[in-house]
Parts: C-alpha cells; sequence; structure tokens
C-alpha cells in the first residue's frame, strides 16, 4: 500500500519549514488541533492510548500529549527527517510516545482508544483512501473516535476552480508572492488526491465509521469526527 510519499518532506529546507507551514497555509488552523483535542477527550479515556496518522513534525502529536497527560500515543509517519524533526520538538514528552517510520499498516495493531489524521489523506492516491481508512478502522476499539481533516472540494461544474482560487487568494493573503501563490495552487491540483466531501465521506462509511459529523470546514479543507 502506497500512502503519504515522504518525498514531500524528505529535504532538509521542507522539514526546517514545516511547522510554519499549516499555520500559514491552512485556512482556521489554529483552531483545528483544540478542536481535534476536544472531540477526541469526549470520549478516550484519561489513560487512553491514541494513534497519529501522519504524525509529521510532531505538532499534532505535541498538541495531545501537553494537553493529556495520561495519555500515551503512537505516530506513524513515511518521512524519518519529519519523525527526528517530531523527536526534536517533543522532548521530554517523547516518554509517552512512540514514533514509527512506514505507513498506517506499519502501525501497531492497537487496540487504540481514539485516532487522527490531519492533513494527510490528500497525499494517499485515490484508489489507497479505502484501503488506508480500513487500516485505521481495524485498529480502534468499538465506538473509538477518529479525527481526519484535509483537502476536500466540491468537484460540480466550476465550483473546484473557484475554490482553488479562493485557496491561492488566502495564501496571497497570508503573506505569499502571487506567482508562487498560483504555482502552488497547480501544483495541489496536479499532485494531491483531491476528493468530493460526497466521496470523503462515502470512504469513511465504507471503511465501517459511523455517526459520521463534519466539524471543520476552512475553505478548500474540511475535517470530519466519527466513531469506529
Amino acid at each position: 500500500m502506497s500512502n503519504t510519499p515522504h518525498s514531500a518532506f524528505s529535504t532538509s529546507d521542507a522539514v526546517a519549514k514545516y511547522a510554519e507551514g499549516p499555520k500559514r497555509d491552512v485556512p482556521g488552523y489554529s483552531g483545528l488541533l483544540p478542536m481535534t483535542r476536544i472531540l477526541l477527550e469526549e470520549h478516550v479515556p484519561s489513560d487512553g492510548r491514541v494513534l497519529v496518522v501522519g504524525a509529521g513534525g510532531g505538532l499534532e502529536v505535541e498538541d495531545l500529549a501537553r494537553a493529556n497527560p495520561g495519555w500515551t500515543l503512537d505516530g506513524i509517519d513515511p518521512s524519518g527527517p519529519m519523525l527526528e524533526l517530531a523527536s526534536q520538538r517533543l522532548g521530554p514528552l517523547m516518554s509517552r510516545v512512540t514514533l514509527h517510520e512506514g505507513y498506517v499498516q506499519d502501525a501497531p495493531a492497537g487496540p487504540f482508544d481514539g485516532a487522527t489524521c490531519l492533513l494527510t489523506f490528500h497525499f494517499v492516491p485515490t484508489d489507497q483512501r479505502l484501503p488506508t481508512a480500513r487500516e485505521i478502522h481495524r485498529r480502534l476499539k468499538p465506538g473509538a473516535p477518529f479525527v481526519a481533516a484535509h483537502l476536500s472540494v466540491e468537484d460540480g461544474e466550476g465550483e473546484r476552480d473557484l475554490w482553488m482560487s479562493r485557496y491561492a487568494a488566502f495564501l496571497v493573503s497570508s503573506g505569499a508572492d502571487p506567482h508562487k501563490a498560483a504555482a502552488a495552487r497547480e501544483k495541489v491540483q496536479k499532485e494531491l488526491s483531491i476528493l468530493s466531501p460526497a466521496q470523503d465521506e462515502a470512504v469513511l462509511r465504507e471503511a465501517g465509521f459511523k455517526d459520521i459529523r463534519l466539524f471543520f470546514t476552512g475553505f478548500t479543507f474540511r475535517g470530519w469526527v466519527a466513531r469506529a
């Protein structure tokens, strides 16, 4: 199975700039982490174990670990350099965190009390979305919460172009050069796997998730919470 292409975060420059990227490029990112934490805390016990798929440079793991001192976390990511960055960021929090290099099928079997997959699914090829979601589902205890957020854009006539134009405009508003913003939009549309919200929800349902609820919308990004 091929999930997140680690080449996107394999250069030293990309790794160094990782932490600033989501805050600059994802509308509403400042609220996404606390919302994710709140949704997990509704069902994950105080001594729970959480799986973080696409752990990246550790931003999400750090937020969850700091807010929940009784939780243990397993983070999985295909990029070794990004996991090294996460380890540095986490410092003493690493006593409750285990980082694994690989894809979701390489993650521990669990069972976990909850899981997250933030800003990752759009890197997963379309034909691997359902297998990836199933791998996450089978690692969760019955009823455990799963929080996912990623690029998800309507695909009606003219809709995708309109929303991607708004995405580029947001990048400019965040300080990006207009030409670089246009190039970023083109790269995203060409290289990433972006489904419609209806397709994203269908993948979750087919993977076995239930009680699927949309909780986050930030221009071209959407987030869902579901139960295993």
